[in-house]
């Protein structure tokens, strides 16, 4: 995982551009690991861990409607999440997961390990993707980690060479 998050790291830097991050079930871990490189403050503007449905709506403007008709854990909160996140940054790009991790919350509809992510530049539209993950809360959460820095990879493309 460091060599990815290096990676990211230098396409950032080498494009100055930075990045903010919204959380939920990952509680600040992806903050965590972009910032436990040296020098991160050049990349990493600020992180928001957005763990309630209050907290979504206060700190990143996720609307009350969104969060009734879909649930916390639906593509259209994690697109409102990294829109607020660049709403109220200074960043360039914003990276947003909610889901469930467990053991409990689960549903028919939204099992233990559905994980919904959003990836978002300043003036682009979000691009969401939900995930099945399976194991403990743990694993779920690492698994959410490791997918939306991949995924950040993905989005900046041939850039990154891996």
């Amino acid at each position: 995982m460091t060599k990815k998050v290096q990676k990211v790291s230098k396409f950032l830097q080498k494009n100055n551009l930075k990045v903010v991050t919204a959380e939920s079930c990952t509680g600040g871990w992806v903050a965590k690991i972009l910032t436990d490189l040296p020098g991160s403050s050049a990349y990493f503007e600020r992180g928001f861990v957005t763990y309630s449905n209050q907290a979504k709506q206060d700190m990143l403007g996720v609307s009350k409607e969104t969060l009734d008709k879909y649930g916390a854990v639906s593509e259209p909160v994690v697109a409102e999440m990294t829109s607020g996140a660049l709403k109220n940054s200074t960043s360039d790009v914003a990276i947003a997961i909610s889901g469930i991790a467990g053991p409990g919350g689960g549903t028919k509809e939204k099992p233990v390990g559905t994980v919904c992510f959003s990836w978002q530049l300043k003036n682009h539209k979000a691009e969401t993707q939900t995930m099945l993950f399976k194991g403990d809360r743990d694993s779920i959460r690492e698994q959410s980690v490791e997918f939306i820095i991949n995924g950040v990879i993905d989005k900046m493309g041939a850039a990154i060479d891996v």
